[in-house]
């Protein structure tokens, strides 16, 4: 397209920081910024763009012949008519350029990469809710609510209500004298003191720990070959329920899983926090032992910074990221902090037992003088570029400061204590929304950010970004009713006495809304959920009335069948079946051997180990049916509430209601008994005549039908979900 003179000047000249600058960055600055000079144009500087294109001349020339951006990999980058238009209109003008204005590719969003000025780097504000007479997580969401035409769903039963609070904070299903307790009680705060009950539970850090060892990659071995057992690492474990339990203020909480070593009042169990830095996988026999330690950096970097700042930083090992404002030189800023630690093949991974001054599965660093970390050509280690002075991520331009030196006598570096305190700098953008987007995600399902590990360019935009915000500065501050500033268990309390989180699962214009909003991004019913693996299981323990509420100490290892343990180079030696007693405790307590996960876990979406896991995997399969069937676990546990009932009361009706509240925490309906009785006289008739023609008289026909029910109730999706 050719832009006369004419046509230009019958148009204003272009604003250079609103329009032109933005044009430059997004499509000239990849290749000609003060770094990079390709062609020895550099187009960052208003000296730069006269020196290099003739004041404008040669660039217009090449931009209108097609030749500027070059192809790449054959595919034309064009201009389009509109941004050639655009281009030549200021050139014309005169091309103007502000004295001193220097262009940044990372400066500015385009339609290809975020700039610093993307929303989630942005400093947080608290917004005002729309409606101020509401709790203000339903302003926010009713506001949003009214502007697409959509109502909230009534609220939900209080039968459902009581359900979904105990399998949300503790993952257990709560029994029927629990739910009797709390429907008699007809106080105006009924529901807030039912939330304070299961907050204060110690299950309730059984529960919530499970999310952030997901994060963390957390396992009990290895992994690769030999998958050797990692010592002592469930004290990390329960190091992270004891803080979920006791509320540690979320500071506290990253400052010592990332520097506990280097806390002034260190302890014990601060240098067993920093087990979180050695949770991740271990090759002890890699190709190349001088490129792996490359490789446990880039693990150290991507756990530390998808879990604490939602960002994926390892991609800008190899060059500066594609879509983020990061460059190479923050990937290795970050890797430094942990450069200084003994990640090297002589050390198997970690600090030594009297390096570190304790039994715990921790970490420190081996000196306070580590030599310098250089940035890698392409990432490779056998191309090093210049050193890189230790430093935080420089699009957080408030806080992009240089690091302090080690004080005299320091064995350690202090560097990650100081990106502790960057993390939890109240001036973070993305700290508390990372947080409080995890909180949330795990009480609805998805985050107001569907993607948790990421909330640079390629995430899921925010739903509904004010109400994030103002979750994010309310965790950060003290409330007003004295509540203590980064503490969860608040932000758990503001959330479940919203009357968002107290809808029904079921709307009365269910079919209307999914029209308009298929996957109820807008929250105007409650989402309903399946159980996760772990809560599956510990519920089928709970309502058997066989759960072993043992917490702490070292793991158990479940029953595997043969089949399972088929590879393994030692199996009597690798595979230590634990007693009955011990395979009945909670799930989180379970020995996770990353090459020899459980079957029925992984079957319902156990995540993988190996990297951090910000939100697993929902699928529905044949397989989970066919386990559910056939598994040994299950069948077991169909057994022992068949004998639980049977202990309960000899009366058949009486036994098919307190199965009713057992698994469903609800009553049966008179069709259900009906056809619960049908299928036990059925199956009855059955093991009758089965036991009689095999010559068994040691088996119960009368047990083995209720096993049945009982198989059968254990196998329904009203057990498996929570509405």
């Amino acid at each position: 397209m050719q832009i006369t003179g004419a046509t230009c000047a019958s148009k204003t000249i272009p604003d250079f920081d609103e329009e032109i600058a933005q044009l430059i960055s997004k499509r000239c600055l990849e290749c000609h910024n003060q770094r990079d000079l390709k062609g020895d144009v550099n187009l960052a500087t208003s000296k730069g763009f006269q020196d290099g294109t003739k004041n404008g001349k040669i660039a217009l020339k090449l931009i209108n012949e097609g030749k500027m951006p070059p192809k790449s990999k054959g595919i034309s980058k064009k201009l389009s008519d509109k941004e050639i238009e655009l281009f030549t209109r200021w050139i014309k003008g005169g091309a103007n350029w502000p004295k001193d204005r220097v262009l940044d590719l990372y400066e500015i969003t385009n339609n290809v990469r975020a700039g610093r000025d993307w929303w989630s780097l942005q400093p947080i504000q608290r917004p005002k809710p729309p409606y101020l007479k509401m709790n203000p997580i339903d302003s926010f969401i009713r506001f949003k609510l009214k502007s697409e035409s959509l109502t909230p769903a009534p609220q939900a039963s209080l039968r459902v209500l009581v359900r979904r609070a105990y399998f949300d904070l503790i993952g257990l299903p709560p029994s029927p004298e629990e739910i009797d307790h709390f429907l008699s009680d007809k106080s105006p705060n009924a529901w807030t003191k039912l939330i304070n009950k299961l907050l204060a539970s110690p299950h309730y850090g059984e529960r919530w720990a499970r999310y952030w060892l997901d994060l963390v990659r957390f396992a009990e071995t290895d992994g690769y070959e030999r998958d050797k057992l990692k010592e002592n690492i469930w004290r990390y474990r329960d190091w992270v329920i004891a803080a979920f339990n006791n509320d540690m203020p979320y500071t506290q909480f990253v400052r010592e899983q990332l520097a506990g070593d280097e806390l002034q009042n260190r302890t014990e169990q601060s240098l067993i926090a920093t087990g979180m830095i050695r949770a991740g996988t271990w090759n002890d026999e890699p190709n190349d032992p001088a490129d792996y330690v490359y490789s446990r950096l880039e693990d150290m970097v991507h756990t530390t910074t998808s879990a604490f700042i939602g960002l994926t930083v390892k991609c800008a090992r190899c060059h500066d990221h594609k879509f983020d404002p990061i460059l190479q030189s923050d990937y290795y800023r970050i890797a430094s902090f942990f450069w200084a630690g003994p990640i090297g093949q002589a050390n198997q991974g970690g600090p030594s037992k009297e390096l570190l001054g304790s039994n715990a599965y921790g970490w420190t660093d081996l000196n306070a003088t580590p030599k310098p970390i250089r940035l890698l050509h392409q990432g490779e280690r056998d191309k090093p570029g210049p050193e890189i002075t230790p430093g935080f991520l420089s699009a957080i331009t408030a806080l992009d400061k240089p690091l302090s030196p080690p004080p005299p006598n320091s064995k350690t570096t202090k560097r990650r204590l100081q990106f502790a305190s960057w993390i939890t700098n109240k001036n973070n953008p993305l700290t508390a929304r990372v947080l409080v987007n995890r909180i949330w995600q795990n009480h609805f399902g998805e985050g107001l950010v569907r993607t948790p590990n990421n909330l640079g360019f390629k995430s899921a935009p925010p739903n509904n970004q004010e109400l994030l915000d103002w979750l994010a500065a309310e965790f950060m501050h003290p409330s007003a009713n004295g509540g203590s500033a980064w503490t969860i268990k608040r932000l758990h309390k503001l959330i479940m006495t919203s009357e968002t989180y107290k809808q029904d699962s079921i709307h009365p214009h269910d079919d209307k809304y999914s029209a308009l909003d298929y996957s109820n991004q807008n929250l105007w019913k409650f989402p309903r959920r399946r159980l996760e693996s772990e809560a599956l299981r510990d519920a089928m323990l709970s309502v058997s009335g066989r759960l072993n509420l043992k917490a702490g100490g070292p793991s158990f290892y479940p029953k595997m069948a043969n089949e399972a343990l088929e590879g393994l180079s030692r199996k009597s030696g690798d595979w230590q079946t634990s007693n009955e007693k011990e395979r009945s405790r909670r799930s989180i307590y379970m020995m996770s051997k990353r090459s020899r996960l459980l079957p029925l876990m992984t079957t319902f979406d156990f995540h993988d180990t190996t990297v951090t896991c910000g939100q697993r995997d929902i699928t529905t399969v044949a397989p989970q049916a066919l386990a559910l069937l056939n598994n040994h676990f299950v069948h077991t546990q169909s057994e022992a509430l068949a004998k639980r009932l049977i202990e309960i009361s000899k009366d058949t009706k009486i036994q098919i209601q307190t199965a009713w509240k057992l698994t469903f925490n609800r009553n049966p309906t008179d069709n259900e008994i009906n056809q619960a009785l049908e299928h036990l006289n059925t199956q009855q008739s059955y093991f009758d005549k089965k036991l009689e023609s095999n010559n068994k008289t040691n088996n119960n026909p009368i047990h083995l039908a209720l096993s049945s029910l009982c198989h059968v109730l254990l196998n329904t999706n009203e057990f498996a979900y929570i509405d």
